[in-house]
Formats: C-alpha cells, structure tokens, sequence
C-alpha cells in the first residue's frame, strides 16, 4: 500500500483528536515524534495555500460566520506601541459605529481601548488561573483566592509564564532538539506585553516579526499567518504542550477556548463581532468558533471570573 500523500496527512491531522490518533498516518509510535512530523506536513500544506490568498482590505483577520452572525477574529502583537494603537483604534471605532461587538483578550481594552466602554475585555486570564489551583504542580505565579481582588495588569502574569517557557527551552533543548525550542520560542512569543521584551527572543521568527508588526501594524497578517501554519489543531498543541507543563498549557492555548465560549455566549444581536486577541490566539480561537459553527453546544450556564 502507497504511503499517506500530503494531503492525506493533512486531512488526518485535521480529523484527529489525539496525536495518537496519526500513529498509524505517520507510521511512528512515538507521540513526541508524531507531532513534529505533522507540523512539517501543516506548515507545507498552509504556506502553499497562503502563497494563493488575495490581500484583504481592513483590519486583518480570520471570519466564521455562524448562525447569521460573522466572528472576525483580528490577532495582534499587544505590545503597547502607538503605530499599533492608533491603527486598531481607527478600525475598532468603525466597528462600533456600525453597531458591532468588539471583545478583547484579557489586557489588550485597557492598553488600547479604556476610554471605549463599549469595547468588553474578556476573562481569560482569570479564568486560566482559576483552573491552574487544581494542577499538581509547582505553579509559575502567585495563585490568588477568590476573595482576593481581580488584578488589572497581566504584563506581571504573562511575564511569569515568558520566563518559566524560556526556563523549559533550556531544560528540554537538550533532550528534544531545535524543534522543541522553535516550538516553545512561538509560545513565548505569546506572553510579551511590552515592546522592550522582544529583545528576550529575538533570534526566534515569532518575536522578528512580532516587533515589524508592532511598528508597521500593515504586516500583522504576515504574524497572523505564521501563527496559523505554525500550531497544529487545538487537541493536538493542547495535548502536546499539557504533556510538558500543564499549566502553561492552560494559560495559553487553553484560553482560546474560553475566549472563543465567551463570546459566543455574551454576543447578543450584533451581526458583526469582532475579537481582537494576541496573534498566537488567533488560530485556536477561530478553530473552536468552528466548532461551534458545526454544531457544538454552548454552556448551560457561564460563571464569570
């Protein structure tokens, strides 16, 4: 029998829920060499697609449209520059005066858009942290109770979680190669909130173009399509990255999830809502929005953190 052909593989990483599931697709047993094959196979298949793609006028993004309403979800570097600023205060300004809904990845309303009340800054972060109490290990942050007041600046968590992931590049790089520090080098990329801490990474592809982007906000759709040929389908990155730290796990991909939960669920009458989320999100949140464009249910109820 003829070997699976790219798009096959393609195809069966798209369908899989596990990368176990590619045991036989790949023809290897190991977990851990399973998902760098199929990354190999993503990004092939996503730089040629994207090559083919016809520029888009305004604000850069990924939509699913689901039951009569259009999720745009806009990924941007959140490092606080003022080319960045203005660019997306022009867009989100339309937006809302053409009656849309704007949310916000916990951190980006108050380092962009605080004098817009209409703009909603989600729960992410807290809600991450929430779920980090029931996780066995040694925790990267100050675990807080609930009677403890809701904090209003993540750089101090997100700084916690940069560090412990460039601390797990040094101690696996070793044992797993360049490829599981590449890997980890894109989550990093994740956790900046200051434009000062790109040059913490910037031999990393992630953070070069994430620092281009944050001074020309015309190349964010350069960052946003390496971010999408980048990360495998969310079971496959989640199940990976929870392998080697848990809660980090839950702190980055875990909240596409949530963010893509909450507004689904909070979205009322707006025909046109927009999520405006770190780059590194985008592709996980526009993937459980599909989910739900497929006909996955939302929550009976929805506690808020």
């Amino acid at each position: 029998m003829a070997p699976p052909s790219e798009s096959e593989q393609f195809e069966a990483i798209q369908e899989a829920q596990q990368l176990s599931d590619l045991s036989e697709t790949f023809g290897i047993g190991s977990i851990h060499e399973i998902y760098f094959s199929a990354k190999e196979i993503w990004q092939s298949v996503l730089r040629e697609r994207q090559r083919n793609r016809t520029d888009a006028s305004g604000l850069a993004g990924t939509t699913v449209d689901i039951d009569g309403q259009t999720f745009h979800v806009h990924g941007i570097t959140h490092v606080g520059t003022e080319p960045e600023a203005e660019y997306l205060r022009e867009y989100v300004t339309e937006y809302l005066r053409s009656n849309g809904s704007v949310y916000c990845e916990q951190g980006i309303r108050s380092m962009y858009f605080e004098d817009f009340p209409e703009v909603c800054e989600m729960d992410d972060y807290l809600w991450a942290m929430d779920r980090c109490e029931g996780v066995e290990t040694a925790s990267h942050v100050d675990r807080r109770s609930s009677s403890e007041p809701v904090f209003e600046e993540t750089a101090p968590v997100t700084g916690e979680f940069r560090d412990a992931t460039f601390s797990l590049i040094d101690s696996g790089s070793t044992m797993y190669g360049e490829k599981f520090e590449q890997t980890l080098g894109d989550i990093a990329a994740s956790f900046l909130t200051d434009h000062a801490d790109i040059g913490v990474g910037k031999s990393y592809e992630a953070f070069q173009l994430r620092a281009e982007a944050s001074r020309n906000p015309e190349r964010l759709v350069d960052l946003q399509e390496y971010y999408e040929r980048t990360f495998l389908p969310q079971p496959l990155e989640r199940e990976w990255l929870r392998y080697h730290d848990p809660e980090l796990e839950l702190m980055s991909h875990a909240r596409n999830e949530r963010m893509a939960e909450y507004a689904m669920y909070h979205n009322q009458n707006a025909e046109n809502v927009h999520l405006v989320v770190g780059a590194a999100h985008q592709p996980g949140v526009v993937y459980y929005l599909e989910q739900y464009r497929d006909g996955r249910e939302l929550p009976a109820e929805f506690e808020l953190y």
